[in-house]
Order: C-alpha cells, then sequence, then structure tokens
C-alpha cells in the first residue's frame, strides 16, 4: 500500500496531505519537526483512511510567515477537513501536534469522532517539566526521543531512513523558523490550556512512553484530570517515539479508534 499526495490551498498555504488506507477518515497531525516521517500510518491502513497533513512551513507544506500562535494552526485545520470534506475524522497529535490537536478539540470537539492525544506538549506544568530541546546538544537528540536510541538514530543523518546531511539540516532550519512563528504567542504551550480540557467532550486515549525524556509521563494523569471521557495507555520501555519504538502502541491506538 502506498502513500498519495494531496496538495490543497487553504488561505493561500499550500498544504501537502499524505494519505493511505480505507476506511473511517483519521487526521494525525506531526509533532515539532518530521524527522520520524510517517511509515508508522502503514499499520493503520487496513482499517482507516489516514490523513497526515504537513503543518505550514513544514515537510512538503509551503510558507506562513505570517502564523504567529497555535490558534492560526487551529484554523488552518477546520479548514483543512472542510476543504477534504472529511464528516467526523478520528484526530490524533503526537508531541507538538497533540498540544494542537487538544486545541483543536477544545473549539470544535463536536466536529472530530474520538481523540488520541500522544504525549503531548501544551500544558507546561511547573511540577512536570518538559526538557528545553534548544538545550540539548543536536548529537544528543536520538537518546531523548527514544529510549532504544538507536530507533531515533535511523532518522538522523547516517542513519538508515536519513536524508543526507544537507537535506537535514535544511529542514531542520525551515522548520525550526516555522516552529519560532508558532510559539511566538505563548511558547510551547498555552497558560490558560488545563482551564479549556474540560471542555473536551470526546472520548480520549492518552498515550505515553514511561521512558519519555522530553515530556515525562506524569504529565499524563494531568490530561486525564481534566478530559472527562479520557483513558491513558503507558506504553512499557518506550520513548518519545513511542509509535516507532513498539508497533504494539499504533495496534492499541487502532483498537481504541475502532471502538
Amino acid at each position: 500500500m502506498t502513500f498519495e499526495t494531496i496538495r490543497l490551498d487553504i488561505d493561500g498555504i499550500d498544504t501537502a496531505i499524505k494519505v493511505i488506507g480505507a476506511g473511517p477518515a483519521v487526521l494525525a497531525l506531526h509533532g515539532a519537526a518530521t524527522i520520524e516521517g510517517h511509515e508508522w500510518a502503514r499499520a493503520l491502513a487496513d482499517r482507516f483512511r489516514v490523513y497526515l497533513p504537513f503543518h505550514p512551513g513544514f515537510g512538503e507544506t509551503g510558507p506562513a510567515p505570517h502564523i504567529c500562535g497555535m490558534q492560526d494552526l487551529v484554523v488552518h485545520y477546520l479548514r483543512l477537513i472542510a476543504a477534504l470534506g472529511l464528516d467526523r475524522p478520528h484526530l490524533v497529535g503526537h508531541s507538538m501536534g497533540g498540544w494542537m490537536a487538544a486545541e483543536i478539540a477544545v473549539v470544535a470537539g463536536e466536529r472530530f469522532a474520538r481523540l488520541v492525544l500522544n504525549a503531548p506538549a501544551g500544558l507546561n506544568h511547573p511540577d512536570h517539566r518538559a526538557t528545553d530541546v534548544s538545550k540539548v546538544a543536536p548529537q544528543d537528540l536520538p537518546q531523548y526521543l527514544a529510549h532504544r536510541t538507536k530507533v531515533a538514530a535511523r532518522y538522523f543523518p547516517g542513519g538508515s531512513l536519513a536524508p543526507s546531511s544537507e537535506q537535514f539540516i535544511a529542514a531542520r532550519d525551515r522548520e525550526g523558523e516555522a516552529l519560532g512563528n508558532i510559539r511566538k504567542a505563548h511558547g510551547m504551550g498555552h497558560p490558560n490550556l488545563g482551564r479549556w480540557l474540560s471542555r473536551i467532550p470526546n472520548e480520549t486515549l492518552i498515550v505515553w512512553g514511561d521512558k519519555d525524556r522530553l515530556a515525562p509521563a506524569s504529565q499524563a494523569e494531568l490530561w486525564a484530570s481534566e478530559i472527562a471521557k479520557a483513558r491513558i495507555h503507558i506504553v512499557q520501555g518506550v520513548g518519545h517515539f513511542a509509535m516507532q519504538e513498539e508497533p504494539a502502541c499504533v495496534m492499541a491506538i487502532g483498537d481504541f479508534l475502532a471502538g
């Protein structure tokens, strides 16, 4: 089964969406970079039609220098699901994409079916602090992304699934600029996000690797305590790239979405 590519103009942004599979629609939002790709979605493709858009300024999507906060992305994705003609798709988000998915569900949860938040960013609780990636040396990033470092190292220069060093650096520079635009308003989160989560009406699965060194798994209880229909799925022995380290994690997500 191969990935298709759809391109749509969303408010002047040339938006690229990878699509695979057949079945109920799933909109899956990536994190603060596109390092790990989207191969994980193959494990859902026999049950779902998975839409994997690149955020504005990331991957194959065009630039959007006007973006100045997460609210712009919320509007972008609400317009995207309308342009795609999706009727109550499931919503999945990883890391920054989890924060994004949560904010979308806060304002428009009724437009989606089930919600999966995979190690979501955004809460910034003082007792459960995430790692400041800007203070991590580039060569040390793989060990922060995966408990089994070799899993993440595959996506970095010299790894089996990595582009050339030049392409890798160019992509990180471009995506870093786009990320900076998203962070302009409140940094990597919103000070009132915790107050808003009770508005999420969706059945929600919170997924976390128990060895996550970027965002501690102890945050899972914070999210679950505020989302009325939330349950927690802790994946043992894996880090922030839980779906890449443990294929059974993707199967658990698929089982949850299938109800």
